[in-house]
This record gives C-alpha cells, sequence and structure tokens, in this order.
C-alpha cells in the first residue's frame, strides 16, 4: 500500500452495541421482541403498519438519546487527521457517526430521515411516524422509516462499489458477514487489490488479509492510532 493510501470502511450493529444498541442477534433489547419478518420488510409494512412504526419510533427515541463510544470517535478522527482519503459505509441506521463528527455514506438509510412512498421526498423524522404523519411536499399521509428493509436495494451502491474498486485497504467493523450485499464488499474490494482487515468479536470469513478480534472500543482506536501514525 502506498503512503496515506484510500481506506474504506464498512461499519454494522456491532460498533454501537457499546453504546447501548442491540444487534439484531443479541438477546434482549428491540429486536428479540419480533421476527424480522414481522418488521423489517415491505411485506410486514403492508401487513401491519402500525407495528412497523411503533417499532421503528421505538428504535429512533433509543438512538435519540444514545452517544458515540470510542470506536465512533476513533473513526472521525481518523477521516479528520489521516493524510489520505477515509470513507465510511455504513448500515446502520442510528446517527452515532454523525454524532461523533463522521462523514459517512448511508446504505440502510437513516432513522432520524422520514419517507413518502408516495412521492419519494424525504424529510427529519418526528419521534413519532405513524398513519396520521402526512408528506410535506404532497400531503399524503404516506410516511415510513427511510430505511432499507430486507428484499429491499441498499442506497449509493454505484458510489460504494467505485469506492471499493479504488480502496487501498478495506475494512470491515462490526458487522455479520451475513447480508448481501454488504458481506461481498470484502472480496470485491480484494479482487481490486486492497489489502483487508477485520475488526469484529468473532472472525466470519477467511477473505480478509488480517483480523482484529475484540471489543471495538479497543481495537478501533489501537488501529486508528496505528494508521495516523505512518
Amino acid at each position: 500500500m502506498t503512503q496515506n493510501g484510500k481506506i474504506v470502511i464498512l461499519t454494522g450493529a456491532g460498533l454501537s452495541a457499546e453504546s447501548g444498541l442491540a444487534t439484531f442477534r443479541d438477546e434482549g433489547g428491540l429486536w428479540s421482541q419480533h421476527r424480522i419478518e414481522d418488521v423489517a420488510t415491505p411485506e410486514a409494512f403492508a401487513r401491519n403498519p402500525d407495528l412497523v412504526q411503533a417499532f421503528y419510533s421505538a428504535r429512533r427515541a433509543q438512538s435519540r438519546t444514545a452517544h458515540p463510544n470510542a470506536a465512533h470517535d476513533a473513526l472521525a478522527r481518523l477521516q479528520r487527521d489521516y493524510g489520505g482519503e477515509v470513507v465510511i459505509v455504513t448500515q446502520n441506521v442510528d446517527g452515532l457517526h454523525e454524532k461523533a463528527g463522521a462523514r459517512v455514506i448511508h446504505m440502510h438509510g437513516a432513522l432520524d430521515s422520514a419517507l413518502c412512498h408516495r412521492c419519494d421526498h424525504r424529510w427529519t423524522a418526528p419521534d413519532t411516524i405513524d398513519r396520521d404523519t402526512a408528506c410535506p411536499a404532497c400531503e399524503a399521509r404516506s410516511a415510513r422509516p427511510d430505511v432499507v428493509w430486507f428484499g429491499e436495494m441498499p442506497y449509493h451502491m454505484d458510489e460504494i462499489a467505485e469506492h471499493l474498486e479504488t480502496a487501498d485497504i478495506f475494512a470491515s467493523i462490526g458487522t455479520s458477514g451475513q447480508v448481501y450485499p454488504a458481506a461481498g464488499f470484502s472480496q470485491l474490494a480484494s479482487e481490486y487489490g486492497a489489502e483487508c482487515i477485520e475488526l469484529n468479536l468473532e472472525p466470519t470469513s477467511n477473505v480478509f488479509h488480517q483480523r482484529r478480534l475484540g471489543p471495538a472500543t479497543r481495537t478501533i482506536p489501537a488501529w486508528v492510532e496505528e494508521l495516523i501514525g505512518r
């Protein structure tokens, strides 16, 4: 890798776990109370919109009171102080990267955003979205969370692909490696010549050239210190 080469980072739910936000597979918390099929698919929204809206309103309230942890802070510092380009792509919808001061590409949307499923207008989400929430653009009562559900296409995929093709380092942080297309990012980046590193509690695949296992608040600040000190 050239000095200060381009770094592309993918972050997942494991990054925010130490801020008190549960991952899909945690016991306890919001996700354990519902099946994914009942709250995180277009079919679930069509079948029971009140349940889906209530679930995401609860997630929104939880995320608005959460604070970035040392891993979020370290990645924001990397963007600020590293000598080259640092692109952060996140599967997380909680907004903690921004609270820490980072700039991110939200491939799965954001809890703080509402989307009109009639005219595609986006606006800052109120604390609670329900069947009476009107779109400020077309006035239709057709608001939904601006998040990507299972079965929907993630946002910004063309932009993300371009970054993966030009990365010198690709880092996967706190992701399960089970949900596509994000699960294929490491393979794609590796094929284009990137050095691939996984920072996670447990290993997920054999694609990575190196691995740092442990809590995000320990492994990520240490990794960032190494990169900034190069």
